[in-house]
């Protein structure tokens, strides 16, 4: 199965929202929330598209040409490109009832790690999408990243008693899902987190602690000052604050203020080919994360999808690494691209 086929079996079955477009850049689906769209006039997810594509990558091929290592190591696991599927909540309500939140992190997860990566998964209201997503991973001898939601501290460590039991190699939370409607106004609240707290949440993980959801170098610095082994720059797709920056746009300087940190760099919003991914490690970034399009590769393919979106990207990476005479992740330098 072929990623164009993959695209067309989803045009049929992910409902009215979402039109499974051949490059997902936030335009057709703008301001549809409920659905794939971002928040307000959906000028974030589109702008986090079009950065992406204003940098440019230096070819060189004058070089000794050898194989391309895409491996990437991370928290004691090696995995075959530095390409991660984004953690997704509410599928039925924002594509369509073909699957739930619960099936959809079954698929994902187990198909994810047989081609190689690893999936971050979602979190919702539903006590059950937590549970589901835990057994997934823990199905899959623990690869797999879960997504805890900033609710209270109850919550939470409910939650994080899961994600010891399925054995997960890491753990993370998208503080960025605040800005979320359904987390407003609940109670016990939910949503913002001091340094203290996130320290706090960090110890209760007992494993490497990753942040989503920072765009500035002040809240990069809070994450480390709270124990964070990973941060992802990150503003939710654009979905829960409009007018934000494009994470492409906020990701060197971030970078230049965690050096020496050794805090693990991801990135996501309106990352589509291997050669965005490439554009991002160049620009200082450990490894991707990459959402929306793996939902349309369930829905359009389910395992078999994933398989075929993951060769997709991880050929397009190669490829770029090599014409651009890097064959290892580390051999990916600020001076193969021009921004």
């Amino acid at each position: 199965m072929t990623f164009q086929e993959v695209i067309a079996n989803a045009k049929t079955c992910i409902g009215t929202k979402c039109h499974a477009c051949p490059v997902c850049n936030g335009k057709a689906c703008r301001n549809t929330m409920p659905g794939p769209g971002s928040k307000g006039v959906g000028d974030t997810a589109i702008r986090n598209y079009d950065k992406w594509q204003e940098i440019r990558v230096n070819m060189d091929t004058l070089c000794e040409g050898k194989p391309v290592d895409t491996s990437f190591q991370l928290f004691g696991k090696t995995f075959k490109y530095p390409i991660f599927a984004g953690p997704v909540g509410a599928v039925t309500l924002h594509y369509s009832d073909k699957y739930n939140d619960v099936t959809y992190n079954d698929v994902l997860v187990s198909a994810c790690a047989e081609a190689g990566i690893a999936a971050f998964t979602g979190d919702g209201v539903d006590a059950n999408v937590m549970t589901a997503a835990t057994e997934a991973i823990k199905k899959c001898n623990g690869v797999g990243v879960p997504t805890v939601k900033p609710w209270n501290i109850d919550t939470i460590k409910e939650k994080m008693a899961q994600v010891k039991d399925s054995n997960a190699f890491c753990v993370a939370m998208d503080v960025d899902a605040a800005g979320l409607p359904f987390l407003k106004g609940m109670n016990p609240p939910a949503g913002p987190k001091s340094v203290k707290e996130l320290k706090d949440i960090a110890w209760e993980a007992g494993r490497p602690f990753i942040v989503k959801g920072i765009m500035t170098v002040k809240g990069a610095l809070k994450a480390r000052d709270a124990g964070a082994a990973g941060i992802v720059v990150s503003n939710h797709g654009g979905r829960v604050l409009d007018q934000c920056p494009a994470t492409a746009e906020v990701l060197p300087e971030i970078v230049e203020a965690l050096k020496g940190s050794g805090i693990k760099i991801f990135v996501d919003g309106g990352i589509r080919t291997g050669t965005d991914v490439f554009k991002a490690i160049a620009m200082g970034a450990d490894a991707v994360i990459i959402a929306r399009p793996f939902v349309t590769a369930v829905y359009g393919g389910g395992a078999e999808g994933v398989q075929a979106l993951v060769s997709k990207l991880g050929a397009e990476l190669e490829d770029t690494m090599s014409m651009c005479g890097a064959f290892s992740l580390k051999e990916i330098t600020s001076d193969m691209v021009r921004i």
